[in-house]
């Protein structure tokens, strides 16, 4: 979520992570002609972490700051793209496929990555990134010694062999989540919103949506960054199939567009494999003779044949493929295509406690002591052309207490969504008796012990109640409610 200018957490004023003040540590070393060594996050096991290398490899492990890695390092040459890297020997396709989604937006990679880095004027060994984490951007510090064997480095690396912008933001992460490991399998969903702050859905294909490629066309055209996941399969993780898909794995989408063959118009999704290789060879891959059958115009625009991970494929290909797609994006206008002022958002941070923690609703007798929040949900105007499309779009996000992300004991969590009769729009607390006789307006979902549960509505003009809950009464944990409502109609 955004926060006003200057506000601690904001944008514009990220929280110092772990209270490193990234500017008041470059001007000492600069002034003292050092370098930085993060004591926070030391260049040794610990950070790396466990299970990822074998004890032979751990051993071998040299910490390298890039300026003794190799003539000319930079940060960045000729801007970020998505082509610049490789992933390492670490499970985080989930994290380099977000980074693929945003270079193609400049505002949120200079977000992400300051301005003003380099290894030449003023170098001292220390960078920072920033990230938005459980509501609020954080800047993170780091110094540059990345984990190498034999010279080269272990995990994310580019292609041209003296930028280094995808390993420090790597490091910078793992930093954020406690280590390497910790970073080793995740959904894309959550780099994403740790990219932005942005709204976030998850769609499950399978479900069948009728309207996806309007919503994905949408979400383009609004600047969304989108990522998508295969289903894990029986094989081992990451096997590549016959079709050049691999299980259990995390892409990019890249793109959406139209094109016309055969006298027919094929919708098209392009999808990006972080490994940097490894396409699709089906219908509209690269080496697919259907883009003879498309305009030269077209055919310039879109297409290129090249081993670069990145490859086009149909609609129903796609979602024959991919089990998941995340689209995160500013506002929730993408939904419907509205303008942005036509959206209002609301993020509560707040905790089951003793007190406040019901349960979910298979506890009736206490499901009620669970926080509710009141939204209202405007009626479409006589005239309107619209049709009722989502107009709510709900966020639960637990938060953890600990320094590793992966090591989180994380609660089975869910949200149910409740009308409230006009008899009782002005009632300061539901009863058990209110929730032994509604329903919820959609059957809520199985409680799950994942980071964030989101669900999107359609729903009627009127009041409702949201009921946050973990599966179990008295279980206890802090967490951020985000509500995005449709407040009024384009005329």
């Amino acid at each position: 979520m955004q926060h006003g200018a200057n506000v601690v957490g904001s944008r514009s004023c990220p929280v110092r992570f772990l209270g490193q003040d990234y500017d008041k540590l470059h001007q000492d070393f600069v002034r003292h002609r050092a370098r930085f060594l993060d004591s926070s996050f030391p260049p040794e096991q610990s950070s790396i972490g466990p299970g990822i290398l074998s004890a032979r490899e751990a051993a071998s492990v040299v910490w390298i700051r890039p300026t003794k890695m190799i003539n000319n390092p930079q940060l960045v040459i000729g801007g970020e793209s998505r082509f610049d890297y490789t992933q390492g020997e670490l499970g985080n396709c989930w994290f380099l496929a977000a980074i693929g989604a945003i270079t193609f937006q400049k505002d949120i990679m200079d977000q992400v990555v300051p301005a003003g880095q380099t290894f030449t004027k003023d170098y001292a060994g220390i960078f920072h990134f920033r990230f938005w984490r459980f509501g609020k951007w954080v800047d993170v510090v780091i110094d540059d010694k990345l984990p190498t064997i034999n010279g080269r480095l272990i995990f994310v690396h580019c292609k041209t062999l003296n930028e280094f912008w995808p390993a420090l933001l790597e490091k910078a992460y793992a930093k954020l989540c406690g280590s390497y490991a910790d970073m080793s399998g995740g959904y894309v969903s959550e780099a994403l919103t740790d990219f932005t702050g942005g709204v976030h859905m998850t769609l499950r294909l399978a479900e069948g949506h009728p309207e996806l490629w309007n919503l994905m066309y949408s979400a383009a055209r609004y600047k969304s960054v989108m990522g998508c996941g295969t289903p894990p399969g029986t094989t081992p993780a990451n096997t590549e199939l016959s079709n050049g898909i691999v299980e259990g794995h995390a892409y990019t989408v890249t793109g959406v567009t139209k094109v016309m063959s055969h006298s027919e118009s094929v919708k098209l999704v392009r999808v990006l494999n972080p490994w940097g290789h490894t396409e699709w060879n089906g219908n509209w891959s690269d080496g697919s003779p259907l883009w003879n059958t498309v305009s030269e115009e077209n055919r310039t625009r879109w297409f290129h044949s090249k081993e670069d991970g990145e490859f086009w494929m149909s609609m129903e290909d796609f979602c024959g493929s991919f089990a998941t797609l995340d689209i995160c994006c500013f506002s929730a206008a993408f939904l419907d295509g509205s303008s942005p002022g036509t959206w209002t958002s609301a993020q509560y941070e707040d905790c089951w406690d003793t007190n406040t923690s019901g349960g979910s609703m298979g506890h009736m007798e206490s499901f009620w002591r669970n926080p509710q929040y009141r939204v209202k949900i405007p009626a479409l105007s006589p005239d309107s052309q619209e049709t009722q499309g989502w107009n709510l779009l709900v966020s639960l996000m637990q938060k953890p207490v600990g320094k590793h992300r992966d090591l989180q004991p994380r609660l089975h969590i869910g949200l149910g969504v409740f009308p409230v009769p006009p008899g009782m729009k002005d009632q300061k607390g539901f009863p058990a008796s209110f929730f032994a006789s509604n329903a919820p307006v959609r059957e809520a979902e199985a409680c799950i012990n994942t980071r964030e549960v989101m669900e999107s509505f359609r729903l009627s003009p009127g009041a409702y109640l949201i009921v946050p809950y973990t599966r179990n009464p008295n279980e206890t944990s802090s967490f951020i409610l985000t509500v995005h409502s449709k407040s009024k109609y384009d005329h």
